[in-house]
């Protein structure tokens, strides 16, 4: 499995990979199926190794689909890492997939056995929670100009 393909894991040495798969769990889940509902507990990171999965948001009781993630290697669940340790969106299968999970209480050992790695793994999640944030505001503008714009007319 290509770990390596999970941007949080850029930069770590094939030998600190290893080492995270050897706290990974595989599952197969049927297409239709919740691996999580935003705003449980988020005690498990996800990796997807075949398949697909839809991430989706709760807006006034209707979930709205945000993305599927469908890459070998694709991560998501990353609530896991910060606090307050809960997911910030949903995730149910769009088909039959294979996953690895790393529940919190591993990773967290793991990460506190290797500052290093810790490090490494931290600084993508802010350099990527970053970009998120910025794609956000670029979104946000278009939306704002669209509004502007129907007001103006």
């Amino acid at each position: 499995m290509q770990l390596s393909f999970c941007y949080l894991f850029e930069g770590l040495s094939e030998s600190q990979i290893d080492h995270l798969i050897t706290i990974g769990t595989e599952i197969r889940i049927q297409a239709g199926k919740w691996l999580f509902r935003e705003g449980d507990v988020a005690d498990k990171l996800y990796i997807l190794k075949s398949g697909a999965v839809e991430l989706l948001t709760t807006v006034d009781e209707v979930e709205l689909p945000i993305k599927i993630v469908r890459n070998e290697g694709e991560c998501f669940g990353t609530s896991t890492m910060v606090l307050p340790h809960q997911y910030s969106l949903s995730a149910r299968c769009a088909e039959d997939a294979k996953l690895l999970y790393m529940k919190k209480t591993a990773l967290d050992k793991l990460l506190k056995e290797n500052l290093k790695m810790e490090h490494t793994i931290l600084a993508n999640l802010a350099k990527h929670f970053l970009n998120r944030l910025k794609e956000t505001r670029q979104e946000l503008k278009i939306h704002f100009k669209t509004i502007f714009k129907s007001i103006h007319h």
